[in-house]
């Protein structure tokens, strides 16, 4: 009885073992391609001990770079942000982070604001596969499916992925068990240029005003700062496209007076901050560059150290060696980049190609 026992228990292991792998393999590596797909589960691996956390979309893990700030000013950051991340998953996200580390402040960028419902599921994917399993994911996964979503697979994302079968890659083997680092502390280098040229208006919307549940998540996310003793920044990133309307920014200068918050519409600040949409992006206008994100995060930076009695930690031995290594790493990818880009004339190993679903 005991033997037929241990037999079941050992065939109901192995069984389990070969489903993860399974799972293992067929989740997407998003190392050649669309490397943002890595950025949430990076932070995992982190030490955390933050005095920023950034959350939102693209505009942020684009445009801000965490090593700037630490280089400039002492400053140390993370971004959680993914692409067309959704308030709603941005809230969770930062819920989740609580449970990690307090952080001073957190920079929350309002463009998602547009969106008051669930939008595509493969935007959902970026987010949403790479959190670890908690009841802040559960309830991201909840806010988040679209019509014809099954929960299940997002828990048992083998379910998703298991069709893949003719899509399997050399790198779905090498990275099986382990990936290789893509990001500055979530910020996602490129360094190549695309200028804006000319940027069209937006267009005529019938109605301009946020949505109620967008507004919902960001009460949410202002009681949670604020019984958390945090200080909660808006800010509007100075990508020019998407468009971003007067009558979206007029909404968020009102919530910020009305909750006393900061906001901060950088786009009104470009030529202050000395960027320039002709060389200071890498798709036309969407995201900064490194350049332009050096721009970007060193003035910001200058507001968050003068205005909110951030520490500067670079004379603090715990700091130095630990951020030194991202310092090193930072400027290494750089140099990389700089190689393919005068080899190739393209970023080969970067993404460049294909990084995008659609735009954001």
């Amino acid at each position: 009885m005991k033997k037929k026992i241990l037999i079941n228990i050992l065939a109901v292991c192995i069984l389990a073992g070969v489903l993860l792998f399974l799972q293992e393999l067929f989740m997407p590596k998003y190392m050649s391609e669309i490397p943002e797909g890595n950025l949430i589960e990076e932070y995992y691996k982190e030490i955390k001990k933050h005095d920023i956390i950034f959350i939102g979309d693209c505009e942020v893990f684009s445009n801000i770079s965490p090593i700037t700030l630490w280089e400039k000013y002492g400053i140390t950051s993370y971004i959680r942000a993914s692409a067309q991340q959704l308030i709603w998953q941005s809230y969770y996200l930062l819920e989740e982070t609580l449970k990690y580390e307090k952080p001073k402040v957190v920079v929350y960028n309002v463009l998602a604001m547009k969106y008051n419902e669930p939008q595509k599921e493969a935007y959902n994917r970026l987010t949403l596969d790479g959190m670890k399993l908690s009841a802040q994911k559960i309830k991201a996964i909840k806010a988040s499916m679209t019509e014809g979503e099954d929960f299940i697979t997002y828990i048992f994302p083998l379910l998703r992925y298991h069709s893949r079968w003719n899509d399997i890659k050399a790198e779905d083997f090498k990275y099986l068990f382990g990936k290789d680092k893509v990001s500055h502390n979530g910020y996602l280098m490129r360094i190549d240029v695309k200028p804006a040229g000319y940027i069209p208006k937006g267009r005529i919307l019938a109605d301009y005003s946020f949505g109620e549940n967008s507004y919902y998540y960001l009460d949410k996310m202002t009681k949670l700062c604020k019984e958390n003793g945090i200080e909660l920044i808006l800010i509007k990133s100075p990508s020019v496209y998407p468009y971003w309307y007067p009558e979206w920014d007029r909404q968020m200068v009102e919530y910020a007076e009305k909750n006393d918050l900061t906001y901060i519409n950088f786009l009104e600040l470009a030529d202050e901050m000395g960027i320039d949409y002709e060389n200071d992006t890498f798709d036309g206008g969407l995201h900064m560059n490194l350049s332009g994100a050096e721009k970007f995060t060193s003035y910001f930076g200058e507001i968050l150290s003068r205005d909110f009695n951030l520490p500067d930690h670079r004379n603090e031995e715990e700091y130095q060696k630990i951020w030194q290594e991202k310092v090193d790493f930072y400027y290494a990818m750089k140099a990389d980049q700089e190689r393919e880009l005068n080899k190739y004339g393209y970023l080969k190993s970067y993404g460049a190609v294909a990084q995008t679903i659609d735009d954001d």
